[in-house]
C-alpha cells in the first residue's frame, strides 16, 4: 500500500485538535508581524522593489512547510540569500529595473529545480562539502557586507556601486558629507524602538512598531518631497544640455535596437536560404556584430550619462508662481538670478534626480526615500522568462545559492527537531525548499531559504504543526489585499535598520576563536573565505569556491599523511604512542596503529612510515599491523599490503594484522590476500596477536619484553577467534 505521507508530508499534521489549531494561529500571526517588514527589507538588500518581499513571504512559507521535513521551519525571504541573489544580477542588470525583476524570478526556479533534483536523487549530502570553517568565514563576512550595504541608504546618500563591494563603502563614507539628516534621525529611532523593546520584552513586535512608528513619523512630516519638472525649469544650461544628450542617447538606442532585431532577423533568413559560410550570410553577420557594438556603446554612454545626473544637486529658486521656478547646481546659482524672477524665495532643499521619462520630465526628490507604491492584489501566475544566455551566466550563482539556503535551512530545521523530538528528513526537507522556490517563481518571488529568526519565533510562540506557517502566508495575502497603502510612507532607513539588526547576530568571533583553536588549519581555512568574501563582494561564488577547494585541500592532505604511531606498553597497561609518552619498545617486535583509511595517495607515505620505523630495529621478527583506525581499502592499498608483506617475509619478517574491519576484511578475502598469505596472520585483539609472536619467539624473551603485560593469568591464545574468510 502507498504511504501518502511520504509523498504528500502535511498529512502528518492531522488529526488536528483544537488547542493545536488555537497555538498555531497565534504562532502564524505572531511570525508574519516580524515577516511582513523583513520580507520587505530583504528584497531590497536583493536590487529588488521592497514588495517584491511580500510576494516571496506569501506562496513559499505554505509549500515549504507542506512538502517539507519540518513542522517549525519558517520559509521565506533571508539575508544571506538576498545578498547572494544581488550579487549574481547586478553584473547583467541594473537593480529594481524590469530586466532585474525578470532575472530574479528565472533565478528562483533554477534554485528550486536545482534543490528538486538533489532531493529526489538523495543527494543532500553535498551541502556537506560546506565545511563548517567555510560557513563560518562566509557568514560572518556576508554579514559585515550586509550590514554595510545599507548605510547609504541609512544616511540618505546615494553613490554609484564600484566593481568592489569596500570601494562602494569607501565612496559611501565619503558621501556621508551630503548626509540626509532626517533619513538618519528616522533610522536611529527605528534602531532604538527594535533594540529597547527587544530588552524589554522579546515577545512584543519590535520590527512591526518601529516601522508603524517611523510610517506614522513620515507621513506627518511629509518626509518625502517628490516634484515633476520639465527640461525648460533647469536653470543650469550644463544641466540641460546632460539631460537633452540622454533623451537623444535613448533614441539612438532605440533605433539602433530596431536596427539589430531586424539585421538578425535579416541574417538568419539568409543563413538558412544559402548557408552561413557564403559571403552575403558573413556580410549579414558582421553587420550584425557592428549594430551590436554600437548599441553597447550608447549603453554604456548612457549608463554614464545617468550616473552623472543622479549625481546632481540642484537647488531651487522658487517664485510665487510655481511654473516659475527654477533650478540650478549649487556651485551655479548666478547671483543677478532675483532680477529675472519676481520674489524669489531660495529654499536651502537639495533636490536630486530621480528619474527622466521620454518627454524630458523629470522626477526630482529633495527628500527621504520611501518604500512608495505598492501594487494592490496577489502577484500574477506567469511563467518565468527563459534565455538560454543569462542562464549560463546565473548556474553557477543558482547551484551557490542552492546549497547555502539548504544548509541554513537544514541547520535550522535539525536545532528545531532536537527540542520537538521530530524526525527529520534532510532530502524531503530539500524537495520542500525546491518545490518553495519553484512555485513561488511562478507568482513573481526571488529565491527563499528558512529563517533562524522568525523559526525561532515561530516555535518559541507555540507551533505545533505546519498549519502555523500556513497561517502566516494568509496573513501576508490578506496585507497584499488590504493593507499595501499603509506601507507607502514607510522610510527606507527603517528598513535598512531592520536589515542590520537583523544581521548583527550573524557576526560571531567567539565561533571564529573556537574554530582556531579546535584546528588551526579549519581555522586558516575561516580566515581565508572571511577576507575574500570582503575583498571580492559582490563576486560572492568565487569566495565560497575558493573556502570548500580549501577545504577539500585540507582534508586530502590530512588523509595523504595519517598519524602512524609505533605503540609501547603505558604503566596503566594500555597499548600508547612510544614516541609520545617516551616508551620503551621492544626489538624484536614493533606494533605500528595507522590512523587513516588506507587509499591510492597515502600508501607510499605508509609505506615509507613502517620502513622508517622498522629500519631502526635490526632484530625485528614481527610486525603487528593495529588496523582499527583502517576504515577503507582501495586497490592501490591491498597492493601495497601484498608487497609489504611479501618484501618483509622474504626478510625474515612477519606481518601481522589487528582488530581488522570488517568492511576491510571483505576486500582482503576478494582480492585474494588472505589465501596467498594465510588466515593465520589476522587477530581480534592485538594481545592476541602478542600472544602469538610471543610463542613463536619463546618464553623467555615474552617475560624480557617491554610489551609484555604482566597478570594473574595470560590472556587464551587466539586460535578460536581468529578471523575466518567469511567473516
Amino acid at each position: 500500500m502507498v504511504d501518502l505521507k511520504k509523498y504528500l508530508p502535511f498529512l502528518r499534521w492531522f488529526p488536528v485538535n483544537t488547542p493545536t489549531v488555537r497555538a498555531d494561529i497565534v504562532a502564524g500571526v505572531t511570525v508574519a508581524l516580524v515577516l511582513i517588514p523583513q520580507s520587505m527589507a530583504y528584497a531590497q538588500l536583493a536590487g529588488l522593489p521592497a514588495f517584491y518581499g511580500l510576494y516571496a513571504a506569501f506562496l513559499p512559507p505554505i509549500v515549504a512547510v507542506a512538502f517539507g521535513s519540518s513542522h517549525q521551519l519558517a520559509t521565506g525571504p533571508v539575508a544571506i540569500v538576498s545578498l547572494l541573489t544581488a550579487a549574481a544580477l547586478e553584473p547583467i542588470a541594473v537593480a529594481g529595473s524590469e530586466m532585474y525583476v525578470v532575472y530574479a524570478v528565472l533565478l528562483a526556479l533554477m534554485v528550486g529545480i536545482f534543490q528538486i533534483l538533489l532531493g529526489m536523487l538523495r543527494m543532500g549530502a553535498l551541502v556537506n562539502f560546506l565545511s563548517h570553517s567555510v560557513v563560518v568565514g562566509f557568514t560572518n563576512a556576508a554579514a559585515i557586507i550586509i550590514a554595510t550595504s545599507q548605510l547609504g541608504k541609512l544616511f540618505g546618500v546615494t553613490v554609484e556601486k564600484a566593481p568592489q563591494h569596500y570601494q562602494t563603502v569607501w565612496n559611501t563614507i565619503l558621501a556621508t558629507t551630503d548626509t540626509h539628516w532626517p533619513t538618519l534621525v528616522l533610522g536611529i529611532l527605528a534602531f532604538a524602538i527594535i533594540l529597547v523593546l527587544r530588552r524589554i520584552n522579546p515577545v512584543i513586535p519590535n520590527v512591526l512598531v518601529a516601522v508603524a512608528v517611523t510610517t506614522l513619523i513620515s507621513w506627518a512630516i511629509g518626509f518625502e518631497k517628490k516634484q515633476e519638472i520639465t527640461v525648460s525649469q533647469l536653470g543650469s544650461e550644463s544641466v540641460r544640455n546632460l539631460i537633452k544628450e540622454q533623451l537623444d542617447l535613448s533614441r539612438q538606442i532605440e533605433a539602433t535596437d530596431n536596427q539589430l532585431r531586424a539585421a538578425e532577423k535579416n541574417w538568419l533568413t539568409i543563413k538558412k536560404e544559402i548557408g552561413e559560410d557564403t559571403e552575403r550570410s558573413l556580410k549579414a553577420l558582421h553587420e550584425v556584430d557592428q549594430l551590436k557594438l554600437t548599441l553597447q556603446g550608447l549603453k554604456n554612454a548612457k549608463k554614464t550619462d545617468i550616473r552623472e545626473i543622479k549625481s546632481l544637486h540642484l537647488q531651487r529658486l522658487a517664485a510665487e508662481n510655481n511654473d516659475g521656478d527654477r533650478y540650478y547646481l549649487v556651485s551655479d546659482i548666478p547671483a543677478d538670478a532675483a532680477k529675472d524672477l519676481a520674489e524669489i524665495a531660495i529654499d536651502n532643499e537639495v533636490w536630486r534626480v530621480l528619474s527622466i521619462d521620454k518627454q524630458g520630465k523629470l522626477l526630482i526628490n529633495a527628500g527621504g526615500a520611501v518604500v512608495g507604491n505598492i501594487p494592490p492584489g496577489l502577484p500574477d501566475f506567469q511563467f518565468p522568462s527563459f534565455d538560454f544566455n543569462v542562464f549560463l551566466q546565473l548556474l553557477g550563482s543558482a547551484i551557490a545559492i542552492s546549497l547555502i539556503g539548504f544548509m541554513e535551512a537544514i541547520s535550522i530545521a535539525k536545532a528545531m527537531a532536537t527540542r520537538t523530538r521530530q524526525h527529520l528528513d534532510a532530502n524531503q526537507e530539500l524537495i520542500g525548499q525546491g518545490l518553495a522556490n519553484t512555485v513561488g517563481s511562478l507568482f513573481q518571488s526571488y529565491p527563499v531559504s528558512g529563517s533562524f529568526s522568525r523559526s525561532a519565533v515561530n516555535i518559541d510562540a507555540g507551533a505545533v504543526t505546519g498549519l502555523s506557517s500556513v497561517v502566516t502566508g494568509l496573513v501576508v495575502l490578506i496585507t497584499l489585499l488590504l493593507f499595501t497603502p499603509l506601507l507607502y510612507h514607510l522610510p527606507q532607513a527603517t528598513l535598512a535598520a531592520v536589515i542590520m539588526v537583523a544581521v548583527i547576530g550573524l557576526v560571531s568571533v567567539r565561533t571564529f576563536k573556537r574554530v582556531w583553536q579546535v584546528q588551526p588549519n579549519d581555522g586558516l581555512v575561516a580566515t581565508i573565505t572571511f577576507v575574500l568574501t570582503l575583498l571580492l563582494a559582490p563576486h560572492l561564488e568565487q569566495a565560497i569556491i575558493i573556502g570548500v577547494l580549501l577545504s577539500l585541500g585540507i582534508y586530502l592532505y590530512r588523509t595523504m599523511k595519517p598519524r602512524v604511531a609505533v605503540l609501547a606498553r603505558h604503566p596503566d597497561g594500555s597499548l600508547h604512542d612510544a614516541e609520545v609518552h617516551g616508551l620503551k619498545t621492544c626489538e624484536n617486535i614493533s606494533v605500528i596503529r595507522f590512523d587513516g583509511s588506507l587509499y591510492f595517495a597515502n600508501t607510499s607515505y605508509f609505506e615509507d612510515k613502517v620502513m622508517l620505523k622498522l629500519a631502526i630495529k635490526p632484530g625485528l621478527k614481527y610486525v603487528i599491523v593495529d588496523a582499527e583506525g583502517m576504515n577503507q581499502l582501495d586497490a592501490t592499498g591491498e597492493e601495497m599490503l601484498v608487497q609489504l608483506t611479501d618484501r618483509l617475509s622474504s626478510a625474515g619478517i612477519e606481518v601481522l594484522f589487528a582488530r581488522v574491519k570488517q568492511q576491510i576484511m571483505k576486500v582482503l578475502v576478494r582480492a585474494g590476500f588472505i589465501k596467498e598469505f594465510g588466515d593465520w596472520r589476522f587477530f581480534r585483539r592485538t594481545e592476541h596477536a602478542l600472544e602469538f609472536a610471543w610463542e613463536k619467539l619463546g618464553d623467555n624473551h615474552k617475560n624480557t619484553c617491554p610489551l609484555h603485560l604482566p597478570s594473574p593469568t595470560n590472556p587464551e591464545k587466539d586460535t578460536a577467534e581468529k578471523i575466518s574468510k567469511t567473516d
